[in-house]
């Protein structure tokens, strides 16, 4: 794991230039909104899709205002779907700190996380790349129907696993997709290096998704900094639940949690299930197909220049998957 740090050294500069100029956006926007706007940036965060922006567009030569611009828009995009993430979860917690849904009526969030999405474009634009700026806004449109059809799908257990693919790319690896694809758009670079930055953003972003959806059930409360079990709790399918059930898991065990009357009852249940789930082979299984993911998002690596950056970010799936929050 050890090996991720050496993408953040490779673009620490231009990440710090980014940050500089989201808190600008911060400073800019009026009364509790911008304190908000600097809250969440203050929150924590890896950072990893603007660094992805920044490392793929490195390896060309590449206009430096522009990639600073780029980078800022992929993280400000990433802030709001999480802002709006919290209203639709009615979560409190993210990161340890309290959410802005818990600060704020849900009115006032959805409306601070429409001002973030709105600066994430502005930010965009000002890259004056029209392939860009098309982009960009296709992928707010993706994860606005992901978003969509996770709630649509809530206490399904007759979901697919192919249907789980959907969603987690629409949610997670659209944006992962377009953070690698996005920076090597603005270099201009080879249409062949365009794809192959696709498919690595896509493919590691499902890995990092997996690995969210399994750290749900097998961390901490303290080491994710939100409660565990909040995906099964909310009623929304994940991988290693699809391979417990798919093992000849006992479904009441699950349809309790979603059946529960108050909030002892579903606690208790909530704690069955997670240990039913977490002793069963189902996180193996799912951790599995992390690796898979995230072996195929190298290979494609293949075809793109051998630098520095490009080594990091084969290094990147590692972490990816081996990380434990």
């Amino acid at each position: 794991m050890s090996n991720v740090i050496t993408l953040f050294e490779l673009v620490q500069e231009d990440l710090a230039r980014v940050e500089e100029k989201m808190r600008q956006a911060g400073r800019e926007a009026e009364g509790p909104l911008g304190d908000a706007i600097l809250y969440l940036l203050s929150s924590g965060g890896k950072r990893i899709r603007p660094a992805l922006t920044i490392a793929t567009a490195r390896h060309y030569t590449v206009d430096e205002d522009a990639l600073v611009s780029l980078a800022a828009a992929v993280e400000m995009l990433h802030t709001a779907t999480l802002v709006h993430d919290d209203v639709i979860d009615g979560a409190l917690l993210r990161r340890g700190n309290p959410t802005l849904n818990a600060r704020w009526s849900a009115g006032a969030t959805v409306l601070a996380g429409d001002y973030i999405f709105a600066r994430a474009a502005i930010f965009a634009a000002d890259t004056r790349s029209v392939p860009v700026v098309r982009l960009f806004a296709r992928t707010l449109a993706v994860i606005c129907n992901g978003e969509l059809r996770q709630m649509f799908k809530y206490y399904d257990l007759n979901q697919s696993k192919q249907e789980y693919y959907e969603r987690i790319y629409a949610k997670t690896a659209s944006l992962f997709s377009a953070s690698a694809e996005l920076g090597a758009l603005l270099a201009e670079a080879p249409e062949e290096h365009v794809i192959a930055f696709r498919e690595y953003g896509h493919n590691l972003g499902m890995a990092f998704q997996i690995v969210d959806d399994i750290l749900d059930f097998v961390s901490t409360e303290d080491v994710l900094g939100k409660p565990v079990g909040s995906d099964l709790r909310q009623g929304t399918i994940t991988l290693p639940v699809f391979y417990y059930l798919q093992d000849g898991g006992d479904q009441e065990v699950i349809l309790r949690v979603f059946n529960a009357q108050d909030t002892a009852a579903r606690d208790h249940a909530l704690a069955t299930a997670l240990e039913a789930i977490r002793t069963s082979g189902a996180i193996e299984r799912a951790r599995e197909e992390a690796w898979h993911f995230a072996r195929r998002a190298q290979e494609t690596l293949a075809v793109v220049p051998a630098t520095p950056y490009r080594d990091a970010l084969h290094d990147m799936a590692n972490y990816v998957v081996e990380r434990t929050y």
